[in-house]
């Protein structure tokens, strides 16, 4: 058994080359191999989101706070609040993030193949986030 104490994992700031905007990443669970599951609390501050990208097996967001968006490619731009479960396909390509006005907290959960959870992609233009 293994107990991680609230507050016993620094805290980190989502990469400028991944995201736009001001994103804190809180690591929640890393699992030793040969698990593949990693979940982390991410914050986005009004109008910060992910870059375009996809997930090998898929991604689970839990919104645990705020108001955001989630869109993946071909599709319209979605809102998500508190409770909503969001699920993208494996190799779905997407992005998310805080509402224009709004910041937006969700667990994000997804599992590594060939040790990657993630492909990155290009940033989402702000005419694609429609302000």
């Amino acid at each position: 058994m293994e107990i991680k104490r609230s507050g016993s994992q620094p805290s980190g700031k989502g990469p400028a080359e991944y995201f736009t905007g001001t994103v804190r990443i809180d690591p929640l669970f890393t699992p030793p191999d040969p698990a593949r599951v990693a979940m982390a609390l991410v914050t986005f501050e009004p109008g910060a989101r992910t870059a375009w990208h996809t997930h090998p097996l898929g991604q689970t967001l839990i919104v645990t706070v705020g108001s955001g968006r989630v869109q993946r490619d071909g599709g319209d731009i979605e809102e998500i609040h508190p409770g909503d479960v969001v699920f993208f396909a494996p190799g779905e390509k997407h992005w998310h993030g805080a509402a224009a006005t709004t910041s937006m907290s969700h667990i994000a959960i997804q599992e590594k193949l060939n040790g990657s959870p993630v492909d990155w992609m290009e940033h989402v233009t702000d005419e694609q986030y429609g302000g």
